[in-house]
């Protein structure tokens, strides 16, 4: 990425409102690319590298919610929704679609440009993942079953994990050996809406070392770093 001149991608069935955004945007330090849609989203990720999606929920054909599982399933590059809906539950819903902010209709421009400014940055200070998580996962006698979202003991016994820490150890696994702090923990698994989620990271924490450590209070699978931060260390065998 360009650090000085990110490039970000709007994409909006009104062109009253992405051709002033990316005019602003332009203005402020960004280079700036437009779409009416899904189709020509596609056409300019063919050719241009994108730092950055800002993205309308409500469109004719395919909307929003769509477009950003599949730029989820695609790629990395962070989403920023535009919504008009006042709904909480619709804005859950597309962060747990991956987005990773979201601001409502009508916005002042200002505060857009901060919040990409923010994701960009917060974005740049994630580790990189080390596994792209598949199938099993097999450690210390456990085998992690992402498809159930179940763990499942020597004995055979399954154990539930709830949505919440399932998401926290498939972020844990994918960073295998690299200590993440809360702050980030907290991005990678819920963004900047974890607290409609999750009380603190420390609780979901302590809740799957109840299901996975031998002895919770002296765990050696998901350990305690100095400083409040967190480290998967397990050895891994992939299914």
């Amino acid at each position: 990425m360009n650090a000085e001149k990110p490039h970000i991608l709007i994409i909006d069935d009104h062109a009253d409102i992405r051709d002033p955004l990316a005019k602003y945007l332009s203005n402020h330090g960004m280079r700036t690319s437009t779409a009416a849609d899904g189709v020509e989203m596609d056409q300019i990720l063919k050719t241009a590298a994108v730092d950055l999606i800002v993205l309308d929920i409500m469109m004719p054909g395919e909307d929003g919610f769509s477009i950003c599982r599949r730029i989820q399933d695609s790629s990395k590059i962070p989403v920023i929704l535009l919504t008009a809906l006042t709904d909480e539950t619709d804005r859950i819903v597309g962060l747990e679609l991956g987005a990773d902010d979201y601001i409502s209709k009508p916005f002042n421009p200002r505060e857009l440009l901060a919040r990409i400014k923010s994701v960009i940055r917060r974005t740049n200070m994630l580790p990189a993942k080390e596994h792209k998580v598949r199938g099993s996962a097999k450690f210390s006698g456990w085998t992690f079953d992402l498809s159930n979202k179940e763990i499942i003991g020597k004995d055979g016994i399954s154990i539930r994990l709830s949505s919440g820490e399932h998401t926290l150890l498939v972020t844990l696994i994918e960073h295998e050996g690299v200590v993440l702090n809360r702050d980030q923990l907290l991005d990678l698994t819920k963004g900047r809406e974890a607290q409609l989620f999750d009380r603190s990271i420390d609780n979901q924490i302590s809740r799957l070392r109840q299901k996975i450590e031998k002895d919770p209070k002296n765990p050696e699978i998901i350990t305690t770093k100095w400083g409040g931060g967190y480290s998967f260390n397990a050895d891994i065998e992939w299914d």
